[in-house]
């Protein structure tokens, strides 16, 4: 199968989680077979094309006018992506389908399928409604209404939760049978080899002490700041305890004046962003991974947590309450609840039965469920129903043309016979 991936970050630029899923679905399906070539941003020094061990990436810059506003640079983004695409259908052939990964790449993807007749298989990683917990102004309405016209372009609609599928048909309307639930996965082999690094975690914390791991983006959904407040009831019952929070985001200096308030700077360690080698030693080096998201739709700092072999405590939301079986494979506290979240935590730190049972279990399931050999061939069926619902739609619309001929030709021959029968009439009267 040809297949053409849309999608606005792939490696190195990594903005969130979409570009290790386009990275990690697209090296599977070149092994099982396909043809697969992803068009993305530019950023930096890399180059235009890269041959990625079969995966033909081509990149494309904005304007050299500066956009307005991000939407702006969005919409520039897509004429550029479409412009890309148009040639290399000019000198290769058309794509079987186009994967159309979230609302910023939806005016391209659409494009193409008007133009060419191919179909779009979309998957929807986040909606604007969930981030923000509603819409509440005209900028987020104007992605919502794209995410909205993405799924209805779409011949199929890929998402990873079964909570992200009640949420789009919410949000949407979409018709259940439209929508198809494929967890997201991580690669089992960046974790092959790697022990714990001791020079590495002294980097961070004293070897008395017990990590405790927050990896993510800092914004407000990913409920770090929840974390830092339960820092203190933590610390109260277990000393040799230390926050370790790797990531950026626009709520840096949020958190470290929440946590001078709390007084509590000495505990808790700010890394900054962590290339994909420095994270998979950070999993190795921690003893609990924490994860207090009020909104994830999936969650696959989770699994790679849970793979690294550490145990995790996620918050009871979206993709995270349905991937973390409390007590079995993790533990689970209220979303948005400090209180909550210090008691899972705790509960780790004083029981290594209970961090060794959930280890053991965590890694089991996500080399059971969340490998992508599997994913890859779920995600293929979904391109065949795409494509093969094209076709029967495009013979219905040839049959009901057909018919519409027929009727007419019938039409006109009625409307010529009862023309001569007026003629004749008229001859006999004269």
């Amino acid at each position: 199968m040809k297949i053409l991936m849309l999608t606005w970050e792939y490696p190195p630029r990594i903005v969130g989680g979409i570009a290790r899923v386009v990275h990690d679905l697209s090296k599977r399906l070149i092994k099982d077979g396909h043809d697969v070539t992803v068009i993305t941003y530019k950023e930096g020094d890399v180059p235009y094309f890269e041959d990625d061990k079969g995966v033909k990436v081509y990149r494309v810059e904005n304007y050299m006018i500066n956009p307005n506003n991000f939407i702006d640079w969005v919409m520039q983004l897509n004429f550029n992506m479409l412009a890309k695409a148009n040639e290399l259908i000019s000198k290769e052939g058309k794509f079987d389908v186009i994967h159309a990964h979230d609302w910023l790449v939806a005016y391209a993807a659409k494009s193409l399928k008007n133009s060419y007749g191919t179909p779009i298989t979309a998957t929807i990683h986040a909606t604007e409604s969930g981030r923000n917990s509603g819409i509440h102004d005209e900028v987020q309405r104007y992605i919502n209404d794209t995410e909205w016209m993405l799924t209805y372009e779409a011949t199929e609609v890929i998402v990873n939760s079964n909570y992200m599928k009640r949420e789009l048909q919410s949000l949407f309307g979409l018709p259940f049978e439209k929508i198809n639930v494929i967890p997201n996965g991580i690669n089992l082999n960046n974790y092959n080899g790697i022990e714990r690094d001791y020079e590495f975690r002294r980097k961070y914390a004293a070897d008395n002490e017990k990590i405790i791991l927050f990896m993510g983006r800092l914004v407000y959904e990913k409920g770090v700041q929840h974390l830092i407040a339960a820092m203190p009831k933590i610390l109260s019952r277990y000393n040799d305890a230390k926050l370790i929070i790797a990531g950026k985001g626009g709520m840096i200096d949020e958190l470290r004046a929440q946590v001078d308030y709390l007084g509590i700077s000495n505990k808790v360690y700010f890394t900054g962003y962590l290339d994909a080698k420095q994270v998979s030693k950070m999993y190795k080096c921690a003893d609990i991974s924490v994860f207090p998201s009020t909104y994830e739709p999936f969650g696959i700092v989770a699994l790679e947590a849970m793979y690294a072999g550490t145990p995790v405590v996620v918050s009871d939301v979206g993709g995270l309450n349905e991937i973390v079986r409390h007590g079995v494979d993790g533990m689970k506290s209220y979303a948005g609840n400090p209180n909550s979240l210090a008691d899972s935590i705790l509960q780790l730190l004083f029981d290594q039965q209970l961090c060794s049972t959930v280890v053991k279990n965590a890694k089991q399931r996500v080399k059971t469920e969340y490998n992508w050999t599997k994913i890859a061939q779920d995600t293929h069926f979904v391109y065949q129903k795409s494509i093969c619902e094209t076709m029967a739609q495009r013979k219905a619309e040839q049959i009901a043309q057909e018919n519409a001929n027929k009727t007419k030709k019938v039409k006109n021959a009625e409307k010529e016979l009862s023309n001569l029968l007026r003629f004749r009439k008229r001859q006999a009267y004269a």
